[in-house]
């Protein structure tokens, strides 16, 4: 894609901190961090998100890479733990239209209570919802 970030970010067209690259993708910190260390898995095929003729194989790559770097993210930043994040639609918080994944490293008493407020649905209603997408 000619005007995507992320591919010209690929390319080397706009400069990055890579910390990891292989055949298939790059890992480049985050001019926006939500921490420290907050990281971007990015593969370098373009693919708008998940659902985009992606393939099992793209994606468990893209996971492992994304468990090296938390791993590092622990031993060489003294992480206490790290979020996976993958993002689908602006809804969603995706803001840029090519597959990503953040790892995020967390430290305990990092002032982050939790990435969402929790429902109080009744059994009801989860039944009703697991019936809606099985």
């Amino acid at each position: 894609m000619d005007n995507c970030i992320f591919c010209k970010i690929v390319k080397g067209e706009i400069p990055s901190t890579r910390i990891y690259e292989d055949d298939i993708c790059i890992a480049t910190l985050d001019i926006n961090p939500a921490a420290m260390g907050h990281t971007l898995i990015i593969p370098k095929e373009h693919h708008n998100d998940i659902t985009d003729n992606t393939d099992e194989a793209l994606l468990g790559h893209l996971f492992k890479v994304a468990s090296i770097v938390g791993e590092r993210q622990k031993e060489r930043l003294s992480a206490d733990g790290f979020n996976v994040l993958q993002n689908n639609g602006t809804a969603a918080g995706q803001s840029v239209m090519h597959l990503h994944i953040h790892v995020i490293p967390r430290y305990d008493n990092d002032g982050v209570i939790g990435l969402w407020k929790p429902l109080e649905p009744s059994m009801e209603e989860i039944a009703a919802m697991g019936e809606k997408l099985s």
